[in-house]
Parts: C-alpha cells; structure tokens; sequence
C-alpha cells in the first residue's frame, strides 16, 4: 500500500545567474513498511528532498503525498502537526535539547502535542534502545552513540508514519553505526514504520529495500534490492 508519492518535485534557490536547482523534477512512490536509502554525493539534493519530504522545506513546484493527503496544501498550523504526527525526524547532529533528560528529550514532540505520554510505549522504547538506567541522564552525560539513541526515542514516541533519518551514523564509530542501524531496522520491522535514510555508507544502503542515487538534483538510478 502506497505510503508516499511525490510529483514533479523542483527545488531552487536564488535568481538569475545564481539560481540553483536542488531538486529537479523528481517523482518516486514508496509502500507503507518499505525501507529506503537515498545515496548520492554531496550536494546532489539528498538532504533537501528529506527535508521536503518531512515538511520542514516548502517545494519550488511540485507535490507530495502522505497518506494520499497533499502535504503542502496544509495551512502552517496543519503542517506543523503533521511534522509531530506523521514524521519522525532522526539527524546526524542529533539535536537533542541540552537542558532536558533522556525521558524529557524522548517524550517532547508527545508533549508539545498536547497529549498524554503512554507509558508503555516510553519503557519499550527505553528498553529497546538500552536507554534503561539512564532515563535522567542529560545529554552531555552520554556518549554520542547513546544521543543517537535518544534522537531515535524522540522521533519513534509518536508512532509516526514515516521515520526520515538523514545520515544518522556519520558522526559514528562502525559499531555504534551497526547497532544504530538495527535499532532502525527494528522500528521498520516492528512498527511496520516506513524507513527513509540518507547515507554515505555502502554497507547501509545495502542494507535497505531498495536504493533511490541521486545526482545534480535528479533521480539517476531507482534499484530494488529485495522485496
């Protein structure tokens, strides 16, 4: 079942001779449970497509579908919804807030909802990110493979649709990467969560469903690997 579909997609910033095009035309659909990596060197247009995708950057031209709701002809207030609802945000800096605890820093978007957090769902997260015991931690008391950990707490609390994650290993060690990427694979397998992931690595790309490379903005090779 389709999950996302995006049309026709154009992304350019400046004018005239400064114009840039990020994103040229691009069109691609992707099922609800599939796992997607997104390759291409930098500056092809990798991170702004995630960010488009996620609702964070407005489209040039074109469309993006979620759920067959057209994203961008939400109000901001309806967009900014969807971001907390829909979309779970995982990146390489992983921007936690400073001054908030593991527990506080997972549970935010929940908060910022306005709903109750389930507790259920917080002690299973915890557990399956081998957070358990540092719940009060704040970020500068963890290693950075565990920050990585609470950014991927944050961004599962909500259930959402779609899990975006944009270079989620880079500033990792081969290890941590490898389990960073199981916890990831988990959420896609468990949750049955759609998995976008924009990556560097070969070895993870190889690791996903199928593989979208893209090059000066444009869709340059669309590849199955299992289905």
């Amino acid at each position: 079942m389709e999950i996302l579909r995006v049309e026709n997609l154009c992304k350019t910033y400046g004018k005239g001779e400064n114009e840039v095009k990020a994103l040229d035309n691009v069109s691609f659909s992707i099922n609800k449970g599939d796992f997607i990596a997104i390759i291409g060197p930098s500056g092809s247009g990798k991170s702004t497509l995630l960010h488009i995708l996620g609702g964070v950057d407005k489209p040039t031209s074109g469309k993006v579908y979620m759920d067959n709701c057209d994203v961008y002809k939400q109000s901001d207030e309806q967009l900014a919804i969807f971001r907390r609802r829909q979309v779970g945000l995982i990146y390489q800096f992983y921007n936690l807030i400073p001054v908030l605890n593991v527990t506080e820093n997972i549970t935010l978007p929940v908060l910022m909802d306005g709903h109750k957090v389930n507790d259920d769902h917080l002690k299973e997260l915890l557990n399956t990110l081998k957070l358990v015991g540092r719940e009060n931690h704040l970020p500068n008391q963890l290693s950075g493979g565990q920050q990585q950990r609470v950014s991927i707490g944050r961004a599962l609390m909500n259930t959402p649709a779609v899990v975006l994650a944009d270079e989620p290993t880079g500033n990792l060690d081969s290890k941590n990467s490898q389990e960073i990427m199981e916890l990831l694979k988990i959420s896609n397998q468990k949750y049955n969560q759609t998995l976008i992931i924009i990556t560097h690595d070969e070895n993870i790309a190889l690791q996903a469903d199928r593989i979208l490379a893209i090059e000066d903005g444009k869709i340059i090779r669309d590849e199955v690997i299992r289905k």
